[in-house]
């Protein structure tokens, strides 16, 4: 049966903002691209639909930018390496538990945003969701947004889409794709709990410790051997007994997982332990349903943790993160796509706009960055088709589900992010297309921020 539908009135929109580069959404991609186009010299807005900039960090609450990292990881420097830079000189961070590298302070780092935002001289924006654009010919003239405020208009010589969805670029016109809903990968609710005898806790970790050859046994990921004695904060013995004995039920395989920061106050900051299959992340149905799913077994977690976890016998709920973790959901088709073989045979690329470690997580894989291979980042996988001042970055950059294994690593939308704001930047000041722009002085303006290139 055909959906009904209404007609709404024709309005005028007031503009509340102008920008050289406009960048829609805050996460590690968004973030990164708003500082390296405002670096670059261009007049920069930033928009988020919450109240805080940080998307995954902030808003869903993963502490783990880099839980990658081992000894010999080659890494990707740039912005992303100053978010745990910045968060430890201003106290929100610990060191990461299971990698060489920083877990952020989710509420902490709010602060550390709006710091990094605040000094850049980026327009912040917030409490503003992006539902539509204006489009003329091939160019986005303005994005349209709903807030407290009402519909307003945000005009803009580029724009980079950072949504995680690819919201922007779907509204333009550009190709889009997208995994069937069976086979994408799931979804999270992270919370957060007071009250734990750390000490206990951790005893009882060092009496049962975890390593990687256990998400094969109990997700069935494939790994390539190397990565089976490493240590990971993980849990599954005391979900399995809940099970077992009824506390949750059989069929419910969603609950399971890591566990990050322990303060000496007895919290437990970042809880990854309910990841659910079958939500369609661009359905706000679907949305519905996983967040009061979501929260429904996190209630679950707890109680096994309460009952099967030693020292989590007087745990209280802290919190629930804000929104709900998503891993895939829609993604642009580029100029170029990128490719399982890429991510896996380190790919080099003329275009190349950053590295990233050879580190996979998803769709049955798991390889870590312990022997210092990398791959390139290329300039064309930021490039949707068919919109001329639009820029992608973040988990929707174009690619294959393998690569999107790698891609959607928060590290990694740090270093598409700056190359898409720096790109944005240098072709408002050359006065060329996205599409057009001198790969070369993008190159040379993300090397003098600190990226490394080749």
């Amino acid at each position: 049966m055909p959906m009904k539908q209404i007609r709404e009135a024709a309005r005028t929109v007031p503009v509340v903002a102008e920008a050289e580069v406009l960048v829609v959404g805050s996460g590690p991609g968004g973030l990164a691209a708003a500082l390296g186009a405002a670096r670059a010299g261009a007049e920069t807005v930033l928009v988020d639909r919450y109240g805080c900039f940080g998307g995954v960090i902030t808003q869903v609450g993963v502490e783990g930018i880099a839980w990658y990292r081992h000894e010999d990881t080659v890494e990707a420097g740039g912005i992303g390496a100053e978010f745990e830079r910045r968060a430890r000189e201003l106290g929100a961070s610990h060191k990461a538990r299971r990698a060489r590298g920083e877990a952020l302070d989710a509420e902490l780092f709010k602060v550390v945003a709006d710091k990094l935002v605040q000094e850049a001289g980026i327009v912040p924006l917030l409490h503003s969701l992006a539902v539509d654009v204006v489009m003329e010919d091939d160019t986005i003239r303005a994005v349209v947004t709903e807030s407290k405020s009402g519909r307003q208009a945000i005009l803009a010589e580029r724009v980079v889409d950072a949504t995680g969805d690819a919201d922007i670029a779907y509204r333009a016109g550009a190709p889009c794709r997208q995994t069937p809903k069976d086979d994408m990968m799931g979804v999270t609710v992270m919370f957060s709990c007071a009250g734990v005898d750390r000490d206990r806790f951790l005893e009882y970790v060092r009496e049962h410790p975890s390593t990687f050859s256990d998400w094969g046994k109990d997700w069935r990921i494939k790994t390539t051997g190397k990565e089976d004695h490493l240590f990971t904060p993980y849990l599954q013995e005391p979900f399995d007994r809940a099970r077992s004995e009824g506390v949750i039920p059989e069929h419910l395989t969603s609950i399971a997982g890591t566990w990050s920061t322990l303060t000496e106050a007895g919290e437990a900051t970042s809880l990854n332990m309910v990841y659910m299959l079958g939500y369609d992340c661009t359905d706000v149905w679907d949305l519905t349903r996983a967040e009061m799913d979501g929260r429904q077994q996190v209630l679950l977690a707890l109680e096994a943790l309460r009952c099967y976890a030693p020292g989590f016998e007087n745990a209280k709920l802290r919190n629930f993160g804000m929104t709900l973790g998503t891993r895939d959901s829609r993604k642009i088709v580029g100029r170029y796509s990128m490719t399982e073989r890429d991510v896996l045979e380190q790919a080099r690329f003329k275009d190349s706009i950053g590295i990233f470690p050879e580190f996979l997580d998803g769709y049955g894989l798991l390889i870590l960055p312990t022997t210092g291979r990398y791959f390139q980042i290329p300039y064309g996988c930021l490039v949707p088709q068919g919109v001329e001042n639009l820029l992608v970055a973040g988990r929707c950059v174009a690619g294959d589900r393998i690569s999107h294994a790698a891609m959607r690593n928060m590290m990694c939308c740090a270093v598409t992010g700056q190359g898409a704001g720096v790109a944005a930047a240098v072709s408002v000041r050359d006065g060329v297309k996205c599409g057009q722009v001198s790969v070369g002085r993008v190159q040379d303006t993300l090397r003098k921020q600190g990226v490394r290139v080749d």
